[in-house]
């Protein structure tokens, strides 16, 4: 749970006099009345929510102080609790290399008193749009016994829409409000219990987006609900982003959000292969499927599964695994090992998690070992051929493991792998020219057979524009 951070005004000094006497035998002058107390002063709230689905992780500042560090796309800040006053405020954007960038601002905000702020950074920074909204609410609690709501479209890429809030499953009937991007609802306070968002086109019965089932039961409750671009898979262009006043935040994908699935042969010296689910061998999900090719995404629905790889044509399985596929989420699955190897490398899925999500300052790059044969090495991403003196990007690096997503400067780069302590090159040296708002990864293979020269497998960007 996320707390909230005060940032007191400096405290204001107050001095009192003492009376004083004329003489010993005259009586004492009456004491002054005490001053009244100053009046309360209830502090505003402020809370950062990052929503641009192309900008990198960003900093927030306030009078040129980093107040919030890190925030990531989809995350809401800590609640801050300020004193009324003006304050100038900007957003930096963290840029490969330890860089940052101001991309919102500095402008002067006025906070008022008892006034609840949520900043939405919205807008996509390839497409120079990127900028903060503003929506205001109350600091005052909840009423007893009810939860507080209020809908932000926060979408860039989404039309005017009708919001729609009822019980599970009723009719959709008149809309709570008719948004345009950037627009924001009125609070309301409702009583806790089981409710459905649904939006649709303007006056229309298409719905975009369905929420199912939210239970929303503790009363006291306080969101501020914005719809946003969806980095999920399926067919709905957003999500939810559900944002607490105590700091909290709770995505909520489409219910019909599905899975993304795709395959790669990565065993050398193994037969072109079929990937049946679930025992159906007259459908099979993937066919033909040969070294070292890979399959686009399929979006099977969210369940558990059995999935068997199987040399095509056949019912004879060289893996045979159950999986999880979660919603709304992206996965490579490989197939890696080799048919001669030792138990170490017997033939098994290798399955990672895919984020499909470009950010548009930098390149993302995930190199993956995947070759029985070279042991475990050394990766160097370096601006020339030369080695010698580099140290390893990523050292001593196993089989099966992966780098994850190394945001990287647009330019021209240089990859060498080497075995582990060696500076003699197993793969490359290997030149890439790579551009922002693109996602590379690079798997370390086998030679054809187990004869040929180790190399890489290229996918993403790399293959596609």
């Amino acid at each position: 749970m996320k707390g909230i951070k005060i940032f007191a005004l400096p405290a204001v000094l107050s001095l009192s006099l003492t009376g004083c006497f004329l003489d010993d035998d005259s009586d004492p002058l009456p004491s002054p009345p005490p001053p009244p107390p100053p009046p309360t002063v209830v502090n505003a709230s402020v809370q950062v929510v990052h929503t641009s689905i192309d900008a990198p992780d960003v900093n927030v500042l306030a009078n040129g102080d980093t107040v919030i560090e890190g925030l990531s796309f989809g995350e809401a800040s800590d609640v801050l609790s300020l004193p009324p006053a003006t304050y100038s405020i900007a957003v930096d954007a963290l840029l490969p290399g330890d860089e940052t960038a101001t991309v919102i601002g500095p402008l002067d905000v006025a906070l008022e008193e008892a006034v609840r702020y949520t900043v939405f950074a919205v807008g996509k920074v390839a497409e120079e749009t990127l900028e903060p909204i503003v929506v205001t609410g109350t600091v005052d609690d909840v009423a007893d016994g009810k939860i507080r709501l209020q809908v932000v479209h926060a979408a860039s890429t989404a039309p005017e829409v009708d919001i729609h809030v009822t019980a599970p499953d009723a009719e959709l009937g008149a809309p709570l409000d008719t948004l345009m991007f950037k627009d924001a609802t009125e609070y309301v306070e409702v009583d806790p219990g089981e409710y459905q968002v649904r939006i649709t086109l303007p006056g229309t019965d298409t719905v975009v987006f369905d929420s199912g089932t939210l239970a929303l039961n503790t009363a006291g409750t306080d969101l501020v609900v914005a719809a946003i671009d969806s980095a999920y898979s399926g067919e709905s262009p957003v999500s939810l982003l559900a944002v607490g006043q105590d700091g909290s935040e709770l995505a909520i994908l489409d219910v019909n959000a599905s899975a993304s699935l795709r395959v790669l042969h990565n065993v050398s010296d193994a037969p072109a292969v079929d990937v049946v689910v679930n025992d159906n061998f007259t459908e099979r999900l993937v066919t033909a499927l040969e070294f070292p090719d890979f399959t686009g995404y399929v979006t099977p629905a969210p369940a558990d599964y059995n999935v068997k790889v199987v040399v095509s044509g056949t019912e004879t399985a060289v893996i045979d695994e159950d999986v999880t596929l979660e919603p709304g989420a992206f996965y490579t699955v490989l197939a890696v090992g080799s048919l001669d190897g030792a138990d170490d490398f017997a033939i098994e899925p290798l399955v990672l998690a895919d984020k499909p999500r470009r950010i548009a300052t930098e390149a993302q790059v995930r190199i993956v070992h995947g070759s029985t044969l070279a042991g475990n090495v050394d990766i160097y991403v370096t601006d020339s051929e030369d080695i010698s003196t580099a140290t390893p990007t990523f050292a001593d690096v196993p089989f099966k493991a992966e780098t994850g997503y190394v945001p990287l400067a647009a330019g021209d780069y240089v990859v060498t792998v080497t075995p582990a302590g060696s500076k003699m090159a197993a793969i490359g040296p290997v030149a890439l020219t790579l551009e922002a708002n693109s996602i590379y990864t690079a798997i370390a293979r086998d030679g054809a057979g187990l004869t040929a020269d180790v190399g890489l497998i290229l996918m993403d960007d790399f293959v596609q524009p």
